[in-house]
């Protein structure tokens, strides 16, 4: 039986794994369990940045994959980077079994905002849907309300949408049950 398991990646809070987990059993039709271990990403922490390469973060996560576990969604409230962007929201795996989303910049206090957590819950679903995506070889959509549309601001991914356009589900249709 396929299962996707939650991570928590540094100091994440077990409300959004909370609400994550139920949500994406929704989406991919598939049971999603949140793990008690959690992963110390200090190791991943580049100070001349004062970031997190989420690269490094997502090699590590492969010790966390259980025998039953087809898919490994690590959640952080952490700046991610990669070295060829200022910032990511979140990096996947493509066609691999890990993936990590940060909450960092979908936050609204990050511009200034008050706190909106049902607005916060709603983007982190939406990118975790996008990086589950990307672990099943989903590529960028063209589709801007599709989950797997590319986003570079929270302004694109409030524009999308939580669920997989009929032709990204078509393409991913079955991936979760081989």
């Amino acid at each position: 039986m396929s299962l996707i398991q939650l991570l928590p990646v540094g100091d994440a809070e077990p409300s959004w794994l909370g609400t994550l987990a139920p949500a994406l059993t929704a989406e991919f039709g598939v049971r999603c369990e949140i793990l008690t271990a959690k992963l110390d990403p200090r190791f991943s922490l580049h100070p001349e940045r004062q970031q997190y390469l989420s690269t490094e973060i997502l090699a590590r996560m492969q010790a966390y994959l259980a025998p039953n576990s087809y898919r490994l969604l690590g959640i952080t409230p952490l700046d991610l980077y990669i070295p060829i962007l200022t910032f990511v929201y979140g990096e996947a795996q493509l066609d691999g079994p890990c993936a990590i989303v940060s909450t960092y910049r979908l936050r609204q206090e990050f511009f200034g905002l008050p706190p909106d957590e049902d607005l916060l819950q709603l983007r982190l679903l939406k990118e975790a849907v996008h990086e589950l995506g990307h672990t099943l070889g989903l590529t960028h959509c063209q589709n801007y309300e599709c989950p797997m549309a590319a986003s570079h601001t929270v302004e694109l991914i409030d524009l999308k949408g939580t669920k997989l356009c009929a032709g990204c589900r078509a393409q991913s249709l079955g991936k979760f049950h081989q």
